[in-house]
């Protein structure tokens, strides 16, 4: 069977069993990839193998870090060291600026923190904010979300950026420089957005449609110190970082050269695995310390932050395997072979970027999961990658645009949408017009961003 015609065949039964039959997506992407693995060469006997081996590699590179990312974001939300960066930015940016502290709180706190459960952190700070100022309700919460959901999308360890990196064989200290890099620009432009949205609709403070009463907040002494609060997110990316500079300049230093040692040490220490779990090591010690639980709490508390990471790895590595059986059914070439000899170069230019956030974006507006549509999408144009060195510009930038992408198109089948909404207690209406185009703009903003830097800095 020709190799486009199993590509095809893939993403129906992805998109087919998540939307239609309302598959859980591990189901549908573990299915895909077990027929498009028996439809591709090679011999018989491994072609249930196979898929497998590539799921085991996907969860042995990945797997530890989601799950320490969600011990991590759970131990910072309990011990109040998510509450102590959100106050700290507050004292920084001062009261007039309150909608940009929340926005950079919104933006640091994602990146080891789940978006939904920050989004249910800072509401509460949002609507305090609104009392005092008796206005500005929208523009509160659309910062938080311009700020939360970018990095979610943008910045490892989250899952989908960090399957993305893996996907494309990125450094992860990479990866994070460039979804960073991108996601500022975004969420200044979200920011804008929330400020003009809220003056058009002007809607006052409403209650909760939850139902939940609001948590009174924590007094100041019961919150650890803010370089503590900061260690878990601050330690793995200088860790990773370091790794990261260290091994470009092991890369020209001569040999026996001090630099290669440092780079040796690094490569210990900055190694995502360990550094996450040292992480998670003063995570877990300050929430035991903080709120005086005894290890057996301590223990639940991980227990259960564990049990929610457990789909998380499974969607991610089954979104591996996929990935491989489409490379094994040789969709790369035959993609090659449709543009001939003379469009190899387009193949690996802009166009790959470009299709690949329409392919996030198709795939977000269908099933409403942004870690769902990065994983397909990165499997798919991995797939089709000749090299990584015909693309002409990094790869860090073909991911940034399929996970900015993988934003836009959000409504009423994503699970963010109805959690913003029944937070704020807002109509399905209102959120189609306040979400909706937030997080449209946002995504666009790191499309755009991202296409700009492959122009004028491809680093390729």
């Amino acid at each position: 069977m020709h190799p486009l015609m199993i590509l095809g065949i893939g993403i129906a039964i992805v998109i087919g069993m998540i939307v239609v039959l309302r598959i859980n997506a591990f189901i549908a992407l573990i299915s895909a990839a077990l027929v498009v693995s028996l439809l591709a060469p090679g011999p018989l006997a491994d072609r249930v193998s196979r898929v497998a081996l590539a799921f085991g590699q996907t969860a042995g590179n990945i797997g530890i870090v989601i799950a320490l990312a969600v011990v991590i974001g759970r131990c910072m939300m309990d011990s109040g060291a998510a509450d102590r960066i959100v106050r700290a930015f507050l004292s920084l940016l001062g009261e007039k600026r309150s909608a940009t502290a929340l926005m950079a709180s919104g933006y640091v706190l994602s990146i080891p923190v789940f978006f939904d459960t920050v989004f249910y952190l800072l509401v509460p700070l949002a609507r305090s904010m609104t009392r005092r100022t008796g206005r500005y309700y929208m523009k509160y919460a659309l910062a938080i979300v311009a700020g939360g959901v970018i990095t979610h999308s943008l910045v490892p360890p989250t899952p989908g950026p960090l399957f993305m990196a893996e996907n494309l064989g990125l450094d992860v200290g990479v990866m994070i420089f460039a979804g960073a890099l991108v996601a500022l620009p975004a969420s200044f432009v979200g920011i804008l957005f929330a400020s003009w949205r809220d003056r058009r609709m002007n809607i006052e403070m409403r209650p909760m449609a939850t139902g939940e009463s609001e948590p009174e907040p924590l007094d100041d002494s019961k919150l650890p110190p803010l370089y503590l609060s900061l260690l878990p997110i601050v330690l793995p990316v200088a860790l990773v970082s370091a790794n990261t500079i260290a091994s470009v300049l092991a890369r020209t230093a001569a040999e026996g050269a001090f630099v290669l040692r440092i780079a040796d040490v690094t490569a210990l220490i900055g190694n995502v695995n360990l550094a996450m779990l040292l992480a998670a090591a003063i995570a877990m010690w300050m929430l035991k310390s903080k709120r005086g639980l005894p290890f057996a709490e301590l223990g639940k508390v991980v227990e259960v932050s564990l049990m929610s990471g457990g789909i998380i790895i499974l969607i991610t590595a089954a979104g591996g395997a996929f990935g491989a059986m489409l490379k094994v059914a040789q969709v790369g070439p035959a993609i090659q072979e449709l543009f001939g000899q003379s469009g190899t170069e387009a193949t690996g230019g802009l166009m790959l970027l470009i299709l690949g956030a329409v392919i996030a974006s198709v795939i977000k507006i269908a099933q409403g999961s942004g870690t769902v549509a990065m994983i397909t999408a990165s499997s798919m144009i991995a797939a089709m990658i000749p090299s990584m060195q015909s693309l002409g510009y990094h790869p860090a930038y073909l991911a940034t645009a399929i996970g900015g992408a993988s934003m836009m198109g959000s409504w009423m089948n994503d699970s963010g949408f109805w959690i913003f909404v029944k937070m704020m207690g807002l109509t399905e209406t209102e959120g189609l017009k306040s979400w909706t185009p937030l997080l449209a703009i946002v995504g666009f903003t790191a499309v755009v961003s991202s296409i700009l830097l492959a122009i004028v800095l491809p680093l390729g």
